[in-house]
């Protein structure tokens, strides 16, 4: 077989010594001049290989600090179950997003946009309603200790939440999330469905996540239903792919 190319090989023993240890998370890789003379080979060759391991989400490079073993953080595990927690009584605010980081109501923090908006096809679909249907549109962007960790876009029935407490941003965080909002309307969820899918955020989730390059999202499309009744479609729920294991178990 032909030899691999330079970049290539260049890559190969950078990535091994991340694997194994030997180039543990924080650490400065060698220079670009130290890893030329290394190798033998010319700066562009070796360019090439740290940009391959960056497209990897192995590395990251900072202005003026060199590039770094890529820190990561541990993955939380989020499971199903999650959403029958929050239906019981609450002895102390939280949500399924607190209760996942294991963080405290103080630790909580939520950016929120509103705005009133109209099905389109797809959403109609989702909802079961007519394009057109006019629905309340929230984005929230979730912070765990000050730290973003979480992009969720959600839609609810204008029919049902205008002109109520839950159309108002200045009452978020609500304690216990979308599943109290909809149980305090009196039409508590009894189904949840979610479809879950991979991508490549976008330069906008990228940049509000704080992701490195090469991370992958986990897109997840969420549908609570009252009875028969579709009362809220979330398109979508983004987390970094590094940070999350979904847990989903079914009893046979």
């Amino acid at each position: 077989m032909p030899d691999r190319p330079a970049y290539l090989r260049i890559a190969d023993t950078l990535r091994e010594g991340i694997r194994d240890g030997s180039l543990p998370p924080g650490t400065r890789l060698p220079t670009i001049a130290d890893l030329c003379e290394a190798h033998g080979v010319s700066e562009i060759v070796v360019r090439q290989a740290v940009a391959l391991l960056r497209g990897e989400g192995l590395v990251e490079t900072r202005r003026g600090g060199g590039t770094l073993v890529r820190v990561v953080p541990p993955a939380r595990r989020v499971a199903m179950d999650r959403y029958r927690a929050v239906t019981r009584p609450l002895a102390v605010p939280e949500t399924t997003f607190t209760r996942d980081q294991k963080i405290t109501w103080e630790e909580y923090r939520l950016d929120r946009m509103f705005t009133r908006v109209r099905a389109d096809d797809e959403l109609g679909a989702l909802f079961e309603l007519p394009s057109g249907t006019e629905l309340l549109r929230r984005r929230f962007v979730f912070y765990s200790r000050g730290e973003p960790q979480q992009i969720s876009v959600n839609y609810l029935p204008w029919d049902i939440v205008g002109d109520t407490p839950v159309s108002d941003p200045a009452r978020e965080p609500w304690p216990g999330g979308t599943l109290a909002q909809l149980a305090y309307l009196g039409r508590p969820p009894t189904r949840v469905e979610e479809a879950v899918r991979s991508r490549m955020p976008t330069p906008e989730e990228a940049e509000t996540l704080r992701m490195t390059r090469g991370v992958p999202v986990l897109a997840i499309t969420r549908r609570l239903l009252s009875r028969d009744d579709v009362m809220e479609v979330c398109r979508d729920i983004v987390l970094p792919a590094d940070r999350v294991v979904l847990d989903y178990s079914i009893d046979l």
